[in-house]
């Protein structure tokens, strides 16, 4: 089983760009489905964004989607999280999370679908 450690992310302002990385342990990476989550004050863990084993295959949440771009790198075991054009609500401790799967283009957009999670990192973006 992988473990996942999250880095990247930090205080910025509304507007600015940040990336987000999870590299994960081990050797058997490509058989996992990879997704980001997060977890705002006072709210429930929400879907972010997925991605299938190769990465070609990916889907957002409607309040990210056109601003944050999922991908994978899976030579150096490391899924990434591009966030752009920031906004105070984005404010969150995001997550990974990973799934095992042999099924190659899928993508999982349900918590319940993981079994992997790293610590998360937090994101601040100020107004």
């Amino acid at each position: 089983q992988v473990q996942l450690v999250e880095s990247g992310g930090g205080l910025v302002q509304a507007g600015d760009s940040l990336r987000l990385s999870c590299a994960a342990s081990g050797r058997t990476f490509i058989r996992y489905a990879m997704g980001w989550f997060r977890q705002a004050p006072g709210k429930e863990r929400e879907f972010v964004a997925a991605i299938s084993l190769r990465g070609d295959s990916t889907y957002y949440a409607d309040s990210v989607k056109g601003r944050f771009t999922i991908s994978r790198d899976n030579a150096k075991n490391t899924v990434y999280l591009e966030m752009n054009s920031l906004k105070p609500e984005d404010t969150a401790v995001y997550y990974c999370a990973a799934n095992p799967t042999s099924s190659v283009r899928a993508y999982f957009t349900a918590q319940r679908s993981y079994d992997v999670w790293g610590q998360g990192t937090q994101v601040t973006v100020s107004s």
